[in-house]
C-alpha cells in the first residue's frame, strides 16, 4: 500500500510529510522545491488488542503507546502541481506518473487562500481554496485520459481486425494504474458505452471513463491546511458544501511538525492525533508561546492536528483495510518471547488463508484452518477476518 501526497506548490505538502515522517526534506515557498519524489514511513493508529490479554506488545516495526499501536504505512510526496500539467506545464507529466503506483491520494489544500493558482504566496483569503480542488480532479482525469488515448486509434483498429475482448485490453492499456477488468468493465457499462464498438465512442465518453477509473483507482481526500489562518474556517466550511463527495479534513502540519520535534526533543510529551500534550522539559519563552498558540488555535478548537486522522482515513475509509494481529490460542509471542510482535494491514474482505498468504507463502501453501484467538474457535480459510481480529494460522507439518 501506497498513499500519495499531492496539490500544487506552495501549501505545505512537503511540511505535511515531514509531519507525518520526520524525513529530512526540503521545505520551501517556491514551485518544485520537491523534485524528485520523497518517499518515507507514516503511521496509522490502531487501538491495540494487548490491553484485552492484559500484555504489554512488543512492536517489531511502529510502536506501542498506551492502548495505541502505530502500524507503518508507506507514502510518497511529489513535487506541486500547477493547472495544465497533464500537458507538461511546470513538471507536471513526469510527477503525475511519480503517482502512478499510489493507491489514494491525500488532497493538500491551502485552505487559507494564501498561495494563487501557480502556487506563489498571496494576502490569504485573496485566493479561493476551491479551486485547488477543481482543477486537481481535471489533472488527474486528464492524465488518465492522456494515457487511454495513447494510441487509440491503433487499439481501435486492432480491435476490429482481431475481435480482441474491448475490456481485456483497455486494462492492459492502464495497467500502470492499478485497474481491474472489473472497473473497466463496470465503468463502461455506468456510460452506456458499447463494449463492442469502441470506434464509436466519443471523446466525452473517454475523458467520463477516465473519470470514473480515477475515483476507483486513486481514491482522495482532501487536506485544508493551514486552518489555525484568519479566514480559514468559512473557507473549509463552504468547501465542505461545494464538495460533499470528499471527505475534508481540517489540518494544521507545521502544528504537528513543532509538536513531534519537541517531542523527539524531550520537551514535551506528544502522541500523534491526540488533541493535548505533556510538557516535560525546559522551555524558551518562545517555546512556550508557540506551543500555547497551538493548543489554543488548532488543539483545543479541532481536536487535533489532523494529520493523524488524514492518515487513518485514507487507510481505513478510503481503501477500507483491516488490521489484524497475529497470535496463538495458547501464547501471543513469538518464539523470542516478544508479545504481539506484528500487526498486519489488508485489503478488506481478506479471508483466513489471505491473511496466512501475507505473513508467508508458505502459510499459504500448508494451510489447515485458522484459530480467533479471542473465541478460541476454528475458522475455514474462506473466512473473512475483521479489523482487530487476533488470528493464529494452523499449517501441516
Amino acid at each position: 500500500m501506497l498513499i500519495g501526497i499531492i496539490g500544487k506548490a506552495n501549501v505545505g505538502k512537503s511540511t505535511f510529510f515531514k509531519a507525518l515522517t520526520l524525513a529530512n526534506v526540503l521545505i520551501a515557498n517556491y514551485p518544485f522545491a520537491t523534485i524528485e519524489p520523497n518517499r518515507g514511513m507514516a503511521f496509522v493508529k490502531v487501538n491495540c488488542v494487548c490491553n484485552e490479554f492484559n500484555k504489554q506488545c512488543n512492536p517489531r516495526t511502529g510502536y506501542c503507546t498506551g492502548d495505541k499501536r502505530y502500524v507503518p504505512v508507506e507514502i510518497i510526496d511529489v513535487a506541486g502541481l500547477v493547472p495544465g500539467a497533464h500537458e507538461g506545464k511546470g513538471k507536471g507529466n513526469q510527477f503525475l506518473d511519480d503517482l502512478r503506483q499510489a493507491d489514494a491520494f491525500l488532497h493538500v489544500v491551502d485552505i487559507s487562500g494564501s498561495a494563487n493558482e501557480k502556487g506563489e504566496p498571496c494576502n490569504p483569503g485573496s485566493y479561493d481554496p476551491a479551486k485547488d480542488i477543481e482543477f486537481l480532479e481535471i489533472e488527474l482525469d486528464m492524465w488518465i485520459l492522456g494515457i487511454l488515448k495513447k494510441g487509440w486509434d491503433r487499439l481501435v483498429r486492432q480491435l476490429q481486425q482481431e475481435h480482441e475482448n474491448t475490456i481485456r485490453a483497455i486494462t492492459k492499456q492502464l495497467s500502470g494504474l492499478n485497474v481491474t477488468e472489473t472497473i473497466v468493465k463496470d465503468a463502461i457499462k455506468k456510460i452506456g458505452m458499447n463494449a463492442e464498438k469502441p470506434s464509436e465512442w466519443t471523446g466525452e465518453q473517454l475523458k467520463k471513463l477516465a473519470q470514473i477509473i480515477r475515483k476507483e483507482t486513486k481514491p482522495m481526500l482532501i487536506v485544508a491546511n493551514k486552518i489555525d489562518i484568519q479566514g480559514a474556517k468559512e473557507n473549509y466550511e463552504r468547501c465542505k458544501k461545494m464538495f460533499p463527495e470528499y471527505t475534508i479534513i481540517p489540518a494544521s502540519a507545521e502544528s504537528e511538525l513543532a509538536l513531534k520535534e519537541a517531542a523527539q526533543h524531550n520537551l514535551i510529551e506528544y502522541h500523534s492525533g491526540e488533541n493535548t500534550f505533556k510538557i516535560i522539559g525546559e522551555l524558551t519563552d518562545k517555546q512556550k508561546n508557540a506551543l500555547e498558540y497551538i493548543q489554543k488555535n488548532v488543539l483545543d478548537i479541532w481536536q487535533g492536528t489532523g494529520a493523524q486522522e488524514a492518515t487513518n482515513s485514507a487507510v481505513f475509509d478510503l481503501l477500507k483495510y483491516i488490521a489484524v494481529f497475529p497470535g496463538s490460542a495458547n501464547k501471543l509471542g513469538d518464539s523470542k518471547g516478544n508479545i504481539l510482535p506484528d500487526c498486519f494491514l489488508l485489503p478488506g474482505g481478506s479471508t483466513a488463508l489471505d491473511f496466512a498468504n501475507h505473513i508467508h507463502t508458505d502459510l499459504g501453501k500448508n494451510f489447515i484452518a485458522a484459530i480467533d484467538v479471542r473465541t478460541k474457535r476454528k475458522i475455514g480459510r474462506e473466512t473473512q477476518l475483521k479489523n482487530r481480529d487476533v488470528i493464529e494460522v494452523l499449517v501441516s507439518k
